[in-house]
């Protein structure tokens, strides 16, 4: 076998380089548009991402994210762009009685399929305000007024008792 020169050895590497530039590139290529897909998904912005932002310029992302999505707030510093689960202070403010409405920041405009979705949320308190009793038997069986009636509760209202007697 013969031994390689310099020169030849520096060539070997430049062609692998080359090589190992294109591959990564590629794989780069992968990695960029899974994660602007996941950006997308989510409604990410810099900020969340750990990026501070660009001085007053907007990301496509963001972008989208103001102009179909509005954003909800209560006044005392908590916001919500209307994407992803609701955070904790927005469910517990509906949970205490309050309309997702109250929340709507001025000046923001709905798209239509943000407001069905508006529409069913607020379907969904008007039930959820409807039924916010905890049913007990004297066995201390409980039912929260959800799903489908359990047998004891069936059994009691059978027997002659009413919600009313089993509310508590």
């Amino acid at each position: 076998m013969t031994q390689k020169s310099y020169a030849q050895i520096q060539k070997q590497i430049e062609a692998l380089q080359k090589q190992a530039d294109k591959l990564k590139a590629e794989e780069v290529a992968g990695v960029i548009a899974r994660i602007k897909d996941a950006i997308a998904h989510y409604g990410l912005t810099a900020e969340q991402l750990g990026y501070g932002g660009t001085r007053g310029a907007k990301t496509k992302a963001q972008k989208l994210t103001d102009s179909k999505v509005a954003a909800y707030s209560d006044g005392a510093g908590n916001s919500w762009r209307g994407r992803g689960p609701r955070p904790q202070w927005l469910k517990a403010a509906i949970a205490a009685g309050r309309s997702l409405d109250e929340f709507t920041a001025s000046g923001s405009s709905l798209p239509a399929a943000t407001s069905k979705v508006k529409k069913k949320n607020e379907k969904n308190a008007i039930a959820k305000k409807r039924v916010a009793t905890t049913y007990r038997d004297e066995a201390g069986n409980k039912w929260s007024g959800f799903g489908p009636r359990p047998r004891w509760l069936k059994e009691a209202l059978e027997a002659g008792k009413t919600l009313e007697q089993l509310a508590g």
